[in-house]
């Protein structure tokens, strides 16, 4: 079995790391600088900084606490949030970032996930997919879940992971902050389609929520999740423990 990541996420907002439900009701949590380094030093085997009102507030990500961020941690850094252009990429990766997740720009800008492959390369291309059902069906949504694009999920990663995309981020914004485990069926359907890996998002509310993900969707390559680790409800060192245990290969 491919080694496992535990990935915890930054959602940012006006400079803070902020967690709701569903993607709305967002509570404030903590210094992103201070929580970056703490999950650096204790087991985490990537992080992601999401600034998420950015595509919404049509502006660019803070570059300040991303460069910060940065500066702090030793693990890989995937960063995203009003990612619209190559030159959002290049900023980005400047501050430090290791890979640049997309979101709203490829729904907008078809071109830019094929444009930042040749540039950078596909590993350093994440497509960061946010999906809702809407009548049975996994549809996309953009600008931090907020618009709903009519776009079908499964037809739109496929396009662009064959335009580029490196990686994967399913967000499921059915499951989000809800806690009662990932949206099994939705990833199964992603990793079905394509090839590339994928990052399981939306949902984890104990560790036997990653056990199960890992054990019923094989071909996920990652966990991630936000409240759980934000409010130490979980140590990642005790995740990693268990997931051992259960026969699942992780970093330690």
């Amino acid at each position: 079995m491919i080694t496992k990541r535990i990935i915890p996420c930054l959602d940012v907002k006006n400079g803070r790391v902020v967690k709701g439900v569903n993607f709305e009701g967002l509570n404030d949590v903590s210094d992103p600088v201070s929580l970056a380094k703490y999950y650096s030093d204790n087991g985490a085997d990537e992080l992601v900084f999401y600034d998420i009102t950015a595509s919404f507030e049509g502006r660019q990500l803070f570059t300040e606490i991303l460069t910060e961020v940065a500066s702090k941690i030793f693990i890989p850094l995937t960063v995203g949030g009003g990612i619209n252009t190559l030159e959002d990429f290049d900023r980005v990766l400047k501050c430090g970032a290791d890979k640049v997740s997309v979101n709203s720009g490829a729904i907008k800008n078809p071109d830019l996930i094929e444009a930042a492959a040749k540039k950078y390369g596909d590993q350093c291309v994440v497509l960061s997919a946010d999906i809702k059902r809407v009548d049975g069906k996994f549809t996309v949504f953009s600008k931090g879940g907020r618009e709903n694009t009519g776009m079908e999920a499964i037809e739109c990663i496929k396009r662009c992971v064959n335009n580029g995309a490196g990686e994967v981020v399913v967000n499921s914004i059915d499951t989000d902050g809800v806690k009662q485990g990932f949206d099994l069926q939705m990833l199964e359907a992603v990793c079905n389609a394509v090839k590339v890996p994928v990052i399981a998002s939306g949902g984890a509310g104990n560790i036997n929520h990653f056990t199960e993900l890992f054990n019923h969707v094989p071909r996920v390559s990652a966990g991630l999740a936000a409240s759980i680790f934000h409010f130490g409800e979980v140590k990642i060192s005790d995740l990693k423990n268990t997931l051992s245990s259960n026969n699942i290969t992780v970093r330690k």
